[in-house]
């Protein structure tokens, strides 16, 4: 049967390794997960219990397109509390995830054939996304001096759009009000739109994370209950956009997705209001991150980005291979151990970085590190 070249995007390298994981633990294998970024954790107790409730006393079918109201104000609210933004409502739109919201940014912001740039290392989907919609993905080549973020004379000049991450998949480094407000600055000044990934929004260590849209209303912001809610699986998340593109927003989701899923909507209402429990959650990963910069260097990972937020490491590993896939495959197979490789974030410079998430319960994060070392010690 025929097909699109629109549907020839890369793999997503980490749900790979993911299934590799899997059959080995299917086997009968202990695998220490440092691959995916998942949080261990469910969601939180109170939003499962308001949810249990609620598919007894409701059918939980179809929503608006734009989200329940409840939920809209709650996220208007966030903002107000953790930004001190006052927020229209009316500008957030529920979606399917933060995927969904991608889909919806780059279907309502770009034409076919218009380039988008992103920082390189970053989220792969991004540039997946955008080629399956027959957009092209300009990487900025970051650089260790500058945490990993694009900078402003970075930015190139025949561009409709530019998407950052603060806290950033997979360095987990930030960008303060300055470095923001310079992109977003730069963006503007050739007309290209600013998209800002903010779905690590709250796990910091630190300094709080700065909102685009404590900075202007002119940009998308994209969030999730995936991260800090520990809601992965939930596929619920959420866009900000300007006043005059929510109603172009809410034709597409009606004809793209109908609405997010309600159940999780009902969830992630009620998990607005589990801070202590996802404070507790944070508080676990600043622990694990405080472990790995620790712990990493003496296994023979010792060229790493300290990061800000988000609960990732990204090393290079330039000293042990130049083949990262192959190399996280030996990590799997003899160390029992998953990791990501750099080859998912970077395609220029990505075979020899390696990015390990520290997402897992604390004595996974111990073993793992001492399998690590293991193994690195073996090589030596």
């Amino acid at each position: 049967m025929r097909h699109s070249s629109r549907g020839e995007v890369d793999p997503f390298i980490v749900m790979d390794v993911m299934e590799r994981a899997r059959a080995a633990e299917a086997a009968g294998r202990h695998i220490i997960h440092m691959e995916v970024g998942q949080p261990g954790t469910p969601a939180p107790l109170g939003a499962r219990e308001v949810l249990a409730a609620a598919m007894d006393a409701n059918a939980l079918g179809y929503t608006v397109a734009l989200g329940i109201p409840e939920l809209r104000n709650g996220i208007a609210g966030l903002y107000r509390k953790r930004h001190g933004v006052e927020l229209d409502p009316a500008r957030v739109v529920v979606t399917a995830g933060s995927s969904g919201a991608f889909l919806l940014a780059f279907t309502a912001l770009f034409e076919a054939g218009e380039k988008v740039a992103l920082g390189d290392p970053g989220y792969p989907s991004y540039r997946q996304i955008l080629r399956a919609l027959s957009l092209e993905p300009v990487g900025i080549p970051t650089l260790p001096e500058n945490r990993l973020q694009p900078m402003p004379d970075q930015i190139p000049e025949d561009i409709a759009g530019l998407i950052v991450a603060s806290p950033a998949n997979p360095s987990g480094t930030m960008l303060d009000r300055p470095a923001l407000t310079g992109l977003i600055a730069a963006a503007a000044a050739q007309g290209a739109a600013f998209i800002s990934d903010e779905i690590y929004h709250g796990i910091e260590y630190d300094r709080p994370a700065v909102s685009a849209l404590e900075i202007s209303d002119d940009v998308y912001v994209i969030n999730s209950f995936s991260k800090y809610y520990s809601m992965t699986g939930w596929r619920v998340g959420w866009m900000v956009v300007p006043e005059g593109h929510v109603r172009r927003i809410e034709r597409l989701s009606q004809n793209m997705f109908i609405c997010a899923p309600h159940a999780s909507q009902i969830a992630a209402l009620a998990a607005l209001d589990c801070e202590e429990e996802l404070q507790a959650n944070v508080a676990v990963y600043a622990k694990n991150r405080r472990l790995m910069m620790e712990g990493l260097p003496k296994a023979g990972f010792a060229n790493i980005a300290p990061p800000d937020g988000a609960f990732y490491i990204y090393a290079d590993v330039a000293d042990l291979t130049q083949d990262s896939l192959a190399f996280a495959g030996r990590i799997l197979d003899q160390a029992g151990v998953a990791v990501t490789p750099g080859l998912d974030f970077d395609p220029v410079r990505g075979a020899s970085t390696l990015r390990f998430s520290y997402a897992r319960a604390t004595a996974d994060i111990v073993e793992g590190l001492e399998r690590l070392r293991e193994f690195v010690g073996r090589l030596a």
